[in-house]
């Protein structure tokens, strides 16, 4: 079940304390799966958050949750700009930076190493990851960490409570749409 996979794995999307979460579901048929994400973003739009396709095969798709205006506000920072320049985006509305994120997907087979950014990781770990190749990490969890270990780790545990804490509601009768925390209004 969709909602199930997006609560085990997306919870501090919904509960507003991560920017995107990345998952794979199982893909029986393309046209039920779409039609499923457009019921369910029904759902989350309300409230700030959407879920997106990024790539299927055969047997999985790969899907991405997260929060719309934390999203727009990433991709305004000059630095995720230019950091994003390097690989190709231009253009830095949300919708266009996922387009080029699903081109990079499905060219590259795997994992670009920006999609950090998507994901709300820091730009220095996610620039020192590529930098290193993966390799001497202070912390590894959620993501790499290279910097800032310890506030990581407490991130890594309140990412950990959150989810367990989620599945429980779910599994106790909470709806999708009461387990998303509302986007805050801008003043």
């Amino acid at each position: 079940m969709l909602e199930r996979a997006i609560v085990a794995h997306g919870a501090p999307t919904l509960a507003g304390l991560k920017l995107g979460s990345l998952f794979n579901v199982a893909l029986a048929e393309l046209r039920v799966l779409e039609e499923e994400m457009q019921m369910l973003n029904a759902v989350l739009l309300p409230k700030g958050v959407a879920l997106a396709l990024l790539r299927t095969d055969a047997q999985r798709a790969l899907l991405y949750l997260y929060r719309t205006s934390t999203l727009f506000q990433e991709l305004q920072r000059e630095e995720v700009r230019a950091f994003l320049r390097q690989w190709g985006y231009q253009r830095f509305s949300p919708e266009e930076a996922l387009a080029h994120l699903r081109e990079r997907v499905a060219a590259a087979g795997s994992f670009p190493h920006e999609i950090g950014v998507f994901l709300g990781y820091p730009l220095s770990d996610v620039q020192e990851f590529i930098r290193s190749a993966g390799r001497n990490c202070l912390l590894s969890g959620y993501w790499k960490v290279y910097s800032n270990a310890d506030a990581a780790r407490e991130i890594f545990a309140r990412y950990r409570k959150c989810t367990d804490v989620y599945l429980r509601r779910f599994q106790d009768g909470f709806s999708l749409s009461r387990l998303t925390v509302c986007a805050k209004k801008a003043a």
